[in-house]
């Protein structure tokens, strides 16, 4: 098991109560490993402490990505929560830290 880290960088925003989380693959592997692993369901337990709601994923072939939509989140956002990161530019750096099983091929 390795981090997410290792092939992938993230970057993060929010919008209101949500927040997205893209990650892109750091090699043409690393996105193929990324897109048949990297499900909703994964990403849903990684952030379910934060009381996180839907989690929906979106591809973005082109760039060798994926972007998740994160509901409810950020316990109100900006504005309302009193969480340290209540506009989520740190949930990308949170989710490159979950353990992945990725096994290059030789």
């Amino acid at each position: 098991m390795i981090p997410l880290r290792e092939i992938a960088f993230a970057r993060s925003g929010d919008k209101g109560s949500s927040a997205n989380v893209a990650v892109f693959g750091r090699t043409p592997e690393a996105y193929r490993w990324l897109r048949d692993h990297l499900t909703e369901g994964a990403v849903e337990a990684h952030f379910r402490p934060l009381g996180v709601g839907r989690v929906t994923r979106y591809d973005v072939p082109n760039l060798e990505a994926l972007n998740f939509v994160l509901t409810d989140v950020l316990a109100g956002g900006g504005s309302r929560s009193l969480r340290v990161d209540s506009q989520g530019k740190a949930l990308g750096m949170a989710l490159l830290e979950l353990q992945v099983d990725f096994q290059p091929k030789k």
